[in-house]
């Protein structure tokens, strides 16, 4: 197991609300090495005394439900190194300062732009043999930018697929690993895991929250590409992928790939996006620091899917994100053709004669001295990632043929999208969405 993680924009809010939490919840139970080294990584001149201080100070907001001893097992093993990615040598020198010899996990806990930077200079500093380079999503804002950012990992890892690991947190989390486990032979839903049994599949991830701080980086991305076209195009995969015939992650793997090698382009004219204006406690999207309203970025996002297959033909896969909503809604909802069965396997509630829903994550908790702390799928999925970087496992990963897939049948949305086709939408926050004002 490599227990030497570099991890490269350790003073950002991803470091900060998951991965830190997500290290120190699997220190203490026993998940990673009781050596792991963490060098912390990023612009910033701090000294090893700072960033100690700022895990410290992350921990106590975002993982405050730990243990004091287990937070500061993490910060007792965090170290800092400026880097600047423009100059590859300081990158270089942050790989050379671990003590001891052997492998190297570089995390790109980056904004995408940074990606193939940060990727060129860990294939120049010489990487340990066994290393290991984590991409972030979104991987890439297009197909060619996907594949371009693969063969930017292909040169830096000789071509080494499992050297490189596309992270997609959503596969750690436990609710989505357990979706497959709905339809095993002799479950109460095997059956009906088909389009004879199946009208319609909905994903949904709606939040009550607004962009807040992440507006700049936002306002480049839009609901599709941070949300939609990874981590609900990913929950999609494996509510339709055929079983795999063993355990081994190279089946896994392949069933994806061939699962949306089946999904069809949408009907352009069929998707909707919104962006949210002022509502009652939250100002306007366009009003908010570092957007530019001449972007149209969505907030809003909700594409259909055709699963050209003989088990999904017939059946509608409708994907669906956004911010500033009325609720927060995470969850699968199966729309039966007949009337549900009445004992429902554990973790999915029929809440119609003709729907069930399954339910992703758990709503945002808080406790006292605690700013914020995450739904515990969430910290757990980056808890499995982390875990499957140091191991060497793919789990948690997409490969490189999926990344690019995944691309294949999202771009010309978005190059309609670009052009004005649909119009986009408005609805204010705190709503429902589009058209439910």
């Amino acid at each position: 197991m490599i227990s030497r993680l570099l991890l490269l924009g350790a003073t950002g809010d991803l470091a900060g609300r998951f991965l830190l939490p997500a290290l120190a919840e699997s220190l203490a139970a026993g998940r990673l090495p009781a050596g792991l080294q963490l060098l912390g990584a990023a612009e910033q001149d701090w000294d090893d005394a700072r960033f100690a201080e700022h895990v410290a100070t992350r921990l106590r907001e975002h993982a405050g439900d730990l243990p004091a001893a287990a937070r500061q097992a993490l910060v007792d093993a965090a170290r800092y190194r400026r880097v600047d990615l423009a100059e590859p040598d300081t990158v270089a020198a942050a790989v050379t300062a671990f003590t001891g010899t052997g492998p190297v996990a570089g995390y790109l806990a980056l904004p995408p732009v940074l990606f193939p930077a940060a990727v060129r200079a860990l294939g120049a500093a010489g990487l340990p043999a066994g290393s290991r380079i984590a991409v972030e999503k979104p991987f890439g804002r297009d197909l060619p930018d996907a594949q371009a950012l693969n063969a930017l990992l292909a040169e830096a890892t000789g071509d080494v697929e499992e050297a490189a690991f596309r992270v997609d947190h959503f596969l750690g989390m436990p609710a989505v690993a357990a979706l497959s486990e709905l339809r095993q032979p002799g479950g109460v839903l095997a059956e009906r895991w088909s389009a004879e049994h199946l009208a319609r599949v909905d994903v949904v991830w709606e939040e009550t929250l607004d962009v807040g701080g992440r507006a700049g980086f936002y306002d480049r991305t839009g609901a599709v590409r941070d949300v939609l076209q990874n981590h609900l195009v990913q929950v999609l995969t494996v509510l339709a992928m055929e079983l795999p015939a063993t355990s081994a992650e190279v089946d896994l793997h392949r069933v994806r790939l061939e699962l949306l090698r089946a999904v069809r382009v949408p009907e352009v004219g069929a998707t909707r996006r919104a962006r949210y204006t002022a509502g009652p406690s939250t100002r306007a999207y366009v009003d908010e620091d570092g957007v530019d309203p001449a972007r149209c970025t969505e907030t809003f996002a909700e594409l259909e899917f055709t699963v050209d297959t003989p088990r999904w033909a017939g059946t509608r896969f409708v994907l669906r994100t956004g911010k500033a909503l009325a609720a927060d809604r995470k969850h699968v909802v199966l729309h039966l053709r007949a009337p549900a069965p009445a004992e429902c396997p554990p973790g999915v509630e029929r809440v119609a004669e003709d729907r069930l829903q399954v339910p992703l994550d758990g709503a945002e908790q808080a406790g006292a001295g605690v700013v914020a702390v995450h739904a515990p799928g969430e910290r757990m999925a980056y808890s499995a990632v982390l875990t499957d970087v140091l191991s060497g496992s793919s789990r948690t990963a997409v490969s490189a043929a999926e990344a690019e897939e995944a691309w294949r049948f999202v771009d010309p949305v978005l190059r309609a999208w670009a052009a004005g086709e649909p119009p986009l939408l408005e609805h204010p926050a705190g709503s429902a969405g589009p058209g439910t004002e």
